[in-house]
Order: C-alpha cells, then structure tokens, then sequence
C-alpha cells in the first residue's frame, strides 16, 4: 500500500515533482534556505526562511519516525510489535495508529495499516512477488483487520497475533508534518517539506503569496515521466497523490497494482488511475489518497464530499474529476 506521489520541482529535480519558487529572502538575519538529499529510498527536499541551516533538525525529527512506524527498520517500534512482543507504544506511534483509525472508519474499512503479509506475499513490500491460492489468502486474511486491534494504556491489543503494520501509506505524509513541526520549533513558520511527493506546507515562499504545485499527470510508466495536468496554490496544508502506475509487480503474468482491496485480500482492481488529496495535515491527505485507490471513484466521491476534502481523481478512462475545493485552488 505504499504509494509514488508524482509532482515536479523547481527547486531540484525532487523525485515526483514540486514546483516551488524561492531560495533567498532577507529581514532579521533571516533568509530562505533549501535542502535536499535522500530518505526512505525517496528523496527530500525542504524551503523554510530561517536565520541558519536547520536541515540537521529536519533529518533528527524524520529519524525519530522512522524510529516508531518505519517497517524497514528491524529495529523500529513496529517491526518489534509485528514480531510479537508486549511494549508501550511511543507518541508518534499513537497518533499514526489513531489518525489509521479514523481514516479506517470514514473509509468504510478501504484504509487499513494491517494488510502488511499481503503487501509482502505481493512484492510491494520485502520479498518476491508470489500468487496466492484462495486457501492461502484465506489463511492470511484471518490476520488482517485494523478493527481487530486497540490501543489501551499505551499497549496495543490484537485479537489475533499474526496481525502485523505496515504504516507506509500514512508515515511519509506523518514525516513530513514532523518535519515542519520541528521547523516552527526552530522559529520558521514559512516553509515546504516534501518528501517522495508527499508535501507538507506553511507559511508562503519568498515572492509572497502561496506554495505553487504542480501535479503530474499519471503515466503508466516504471520511470519518471512528468508533465504538469494541474498547478495548485496552497498553504498551511498537506498534499499527496496516491497512484499505480509507477508502482506495480508482474503476478501470473498479470500487472497488478500497489493498492490492495482489503474486502479481497488481491489487488485492487478499481477504476482509479491517481487521487490527489490536499487536507489539513500531510498525514490526512496521504491517508485519504490510499483510501480512494482502493474504494474506486463513486465511493470515492461520496467519502470527499461527505468530508468536505479537496481532492482531485484520475480514472482509468481519462475522466477527470475535482471537487469544488479543489476547484478554488487550481491557478
């Protein structure tokens, strides 16, 4: 259920593309800054207005979440409670967990951290890919169900012990809201993070005004392909975009996509292309985009205007669809 966010950058050539304006500034010793390099195997790229280089912070911050939620870190909070033992959950687990939930509920279920052993058996996560016979995906199915889970006094409780996390569709969005914050503790409040296109932005860039965003267009295409379908104005929000054309395994000799159908346990097999999402936090939007892959259009639709979201869909046969919200935004 990891998800490639596509969107094309000005200030470096960021892996799925953010076109930002900005590197310089002046006033109280204060100035624009950037920078960039690579985490999570994806890339990072940060703007804030600040009186020195505070990238150093940003990277701790980012550290300490993959401390807690990363499942490609052995030795992280969720790897050990997938392995089976009996710990207190830390902060930045506890709110990934509850803010799963809540995504969970206003889904319909679509969202759900727990279908890690599929995300494995179907290479998208460690492993090779592999086909699954019903008797086999039954089996696994029988673990997999974030209502099957609690968290109560800090520990979390699941009705069955094979339930494993795979928090990879809301921790890179979680990131980069960590990251800002760790900036607005600094004393920077005008800042972009984005990190493998999940985008986390406050304040404006140096000319003033807002973040200017640029969302790609989906193309079924294992590299990089960035042509600009809409550019966006935002700030004090996150932004993300969920797709399957990037990310995608040969299973049978039949390509499947990223996103699995928890109500099948197999790849999902809805008409969506791509969802961008722009909400409140980073975390909520890349959330909600993972939602939407996996629910298909109509349901999706339904959940953003219930939620009030601004929200952009793509479907498989070229029907674009942009909810009021997201209509405002568009330059």
């Amino acid at each position: 259920m990891t998800h490639r966010r596509f969107f094309a950058a000005l200030l470096a050539a960021a892996l799925l593309g953010i076109a930002i304006s900005g590197c310089s500034g002046s006033g109280s010793g204060y100035s624009y800054r950037s920078g960039s390099g690579m985490i999570w195997n994806t890339s990072y790229n940060i703007t804030y207005k600040g009186p020195q280089s505070f990238e150093d912070s940003v990277l701790a911050a980012l550290k300490n979440v993959e401390r807690s939620v990363s499942v490609f870190d052995d030795a992280s909070l969720v790897s050990r409670i997938n392995r089976g033992e009996d710990l207190t959950v830390d902060s930045i687990f506890a709110t990934v967990y509850r803010t799963s939930v809540l995504v969970h509920k206003e889904s319909g279920g679509y969202f759900d951290p727990t279908l890690a052993p599929l995300i494995s058996a179907y290479g998208f996560g460690e492993g090779e890919p592999r086909h699954l016979s019903q008797a086999q995906l039954d089996s696994v199915m029988e673990s997999v169900g974030l209502s099957k889970t609690s968290l109560k006094g800090g520990r979390l409780l699941k009705s069955h012990p094979g339930i494993q996390f795979n928090f990879s569709a809301i921790a890179k969005g979680f990131g980069c809201d960590e990251a800002g914050r760790a900036l607005r503790r600094l004393g920077c409040s005008d800042y972009l993070v984005e990190i493998g296109g999940e985008i986390a932005a406050s304040g404006h860039p140096d000319h003033g005004g807002k973040w200017n965003i640029s969302v790609d267009k989906p193309i079924f295409s294992r590299s990089e392909v960035h042509e600009s379908m809409v550019v966006i104005a935002v700030t004090d929000c996150g932004v993300a975009t969920s797709g399957n054309y990037r990310n995608f395994r040969k299973i049978d000799g039949k390509v499947a996509g990223h996103t699995i159908d928890v109500t099948t346990g197999r790849p999902s097999q809805s008409d969506m292309l791509s969802a961008t999402i722009v909400a409140p936090s980073c975390m909520l939007a890349d959330a909600y985009a993972t939602a939407c892959m996996a629910m298909g259009s109509t349901r999706a639709k339904a959940m953003i205007s219930r939620l009030g979201l601004a929200a952009m869909l793509v479907t498989a046969d070229g029907e674009v669809w942009e909810s009021d919200g997201f209509k405002k935004l568009i330059i």
